[in-house]
């Protein structure tokens, strides 16, 4: 279905091919996943088959890329649309209509297919993929998470033989990311749909792969094998593989299932072992939830008192005749990290928009630094806090990214080079004259992370923080953070993650239809929640562990 035969690309300007010798074939029916840190060419590959790369991205494509016979040398993407669907990292660029059911029906209007059509397969996609209670809602007022189902959706509306993915499940929450993958999984199996995916999220989606192609470096040839095979040799593997390397099991299990059966002699050796602490700092406070919801603790006369930094009484937002958030009760202190989790749509990012000023309160109180967020001169607010969006474009607007940084160093009062000594720590080898457009979403989401860290405000907030990351990144970026955190900067994230959320976050908030439902250390929270919980938690029960570091930790 899809044939790749020596492939190589060459972007304007570059000294090097960003991808060469990619010889491989993605037979018909069958689901392959694309594997490597970013920045290796994955986005790449996935354009070469839509014909994004080269008639819309520019540069030179030598060799031959065709699909179910068509080269994409010479059919542009609007001629291969009747047998390519392609979804890209950005679904904002994906859309063309204003609402749901208008974007789903989209694709099957321009292929011309008839009315009775085209509204049976909008009712079975707004099925498919939980839509059905947003068909009528306007885009622009979706979650990311939502809004990327959408696109999703709007690709399988006109039943396309192969489809393009890049990155499909990292703005939705574990439940919602189990559904698309699962209707990816009924599509190969039941109508012989050929998928090519990149994702960085492997613990989600390896299960599912029949082959994978690794790509180890930029410029280095992909190797394709079975799953198993491949995560032996891979630089990159979800936790639960990595846990199966390190107690020496083989073949590498891929799902939890298959570890858990031969997790037995593992568990004997960490049996009356305690997994590491996950407090926070001493010298931290860590809030009781909201008082509705709270057990009712003793306070030690000895404890310090809390060193608020933030605090939300009775928060209540309605935007577009919704409750996006409801009496929402939060306090946070200097050196502690909050996980925010839940599903789309929960109301994370109104929350974060909130303690940043870009939304107003309906009801109840916000105060950050001891001032009204909503109600500060952006030149002060910055000083106390920092936000760094699902979008990281929105923060990006220099042509380079040497120019990037010296504009935040200007903005923070900070020294010169403060701002590339942070890109350079968090994303190694990245040219000063590349263009922000011309990075991967990973990298533009680090980029923005690091200007927003120039001005190291008290207060730093993530959304989808790790989107487009792959785990070499992702430590980095925890390393970053933890000492942050050290220095006693609070540190809020909405995520999606698990794995980051059991790495780094000391508190877990879980909010439901703007509510929150839990709140407390992040082992009470996620051990006992089936969808939240970390792959090492759920090989590992009835033990408490959190991490494939805390057990290597714990072995020594």
């Amino acid at each position: 279905m899809i044939r790749f035969e020596d492939v190589s690309v060459t972007y304007d300007g570059a000294a090097e091919p960003t991808v060469r010798g990619v010889d491989f074939e993605v037979p018909e029916g069958e689901l392959v996943l694309l594997v490597g840190p970013s920045g290796v060419g994955k986005s790449t590959i996935l354009g070469a088959v839509s014909g994004l790369v080269p008639h819309f991205t520019g540069g030179t494509l030598r060799g031959r890329v065709t699909v179910a016979g068509r080269d994409t040398r010479t059919h542009k993407p609007r001629e291969l649309a009747d047998v390519v669907g392609t979804v890209g990292q950005d679904p904002l660029s994906h859309f063309v209509t204003d609402t749901v059911e208008d974007e789903l029906a989209y694709g099957m209007e321009s292929l011309g297919l008839a009315p009775d059509v085209m509204r049976r397969r909008v009712e079975e996609t707004l099925d498919l993929l939980g839509l059905t209670d947003l068909r009528g809602r306007p885009i622009a007022t979706l979650s990311g998470g939502q809004q990327q189902r959408v696109a999703i959706g709007s690709v399988l509306t006109p039943h396309p033989k192969a489809l393009i993915l890049d990155e499909p499940t990292s703005a939705l929450d574990p439940a919602a990311a189990e559904e698309v993958l699962a209707v990816l999984q009924r599509l190969v199996h039941d109508l012989g749909t050929t998928v090519l995916m990149a994702e960085h999220r492997l613990e989600r989606v390896i299960q599912y792969a029949d082959q994978v192609a690794v790509l180890p470096a930029p410029g280095a040839p992909p190797q394709l094998g079975a799953p198993a095979d491949m995560m032996a040799v891979s630089p990159v593997c979800p936790p639960v593989v990595d846990l199966g390397r390190l107690a020496g099991w083989s073949p590498l299990p891929l799902t939890v299932r298959d570890a858990r059966r031969r997790a037995g002699d593992l568990r004997e050796r960490l049996s009356g072992r305690a997994a590491p602490s996950h407090e926070p700092p001493a010298s931290v406070y860590r809030p009781a939830p909201a008082p509705s919801r709270r057990r009712l603790r003793r306070k030690d006369p000895a404890a310090p008192a809390p060193r608020l930094l933030a605090e939300v009484r009775s928060l209540a937002v309605r935007r577009a005749r919704v409750d996006a958030l409801r009496y929402i009760d939060l306090a946070v202190t200097h050196g502690e990290t909050i996980a925010l989790m839940g599903r789309n749509g929960a109301g994370k990012s109104t929350l974060l928009n909130t303690l940043v000023g870009l939304v107003e309160p309906s009801a109840g109180s916000v105060r950050v630094g001891g001032v009204t967020p909503h109600r500060t001169a952006p030149p002060d607010l910055v000083r106390r806090v920092g936000l760094v969006p699902q979008e990281p474009r929105d923060l990006l607007y220099a042509d380079t990214v040497a120019e990037e940084c010296a504009a935040a160093d200007r903005d923070a009062g900070a020294d010169p080079g403060t701002c590339r000594a942070l890109v350079s720590e968090l994303l190694p080898g990245v040219p000063d004259d590349t263009h922000p457009r011309d990075l991967s979403e990973g990298q533009r989401l680090t980029l923005a992370l690091a200007v927003v860290l120039t001005a190291r405000p008290p207060l730093l907030l993530l959304d989808e923080p790790t989107r487009g990351l792959d785990y070499a990144a992702k430590t980095r970026l925890v390393a970053v953070l933890r000492t942050l955190a050290a220095a006693g900067h609070a540190i809020v994230l909405a995520t999606h993650d698990v794995e980051l959320a059991a790495e780094l976050a000391h508190r877990v908030v879980l909010l439901a239809d703007g509510e929150v439902i839990a709140d407390g250390p992040t082992a009470e929270v996620v051990v006992s929640s089936p969808s939240f919980a970390p792959q090492v938690t759920k090989i590992l029960a009835p033990q408490e562990w959190l991490t494939v570091a805390q057990v290597r930790e714990a072995l020594r």
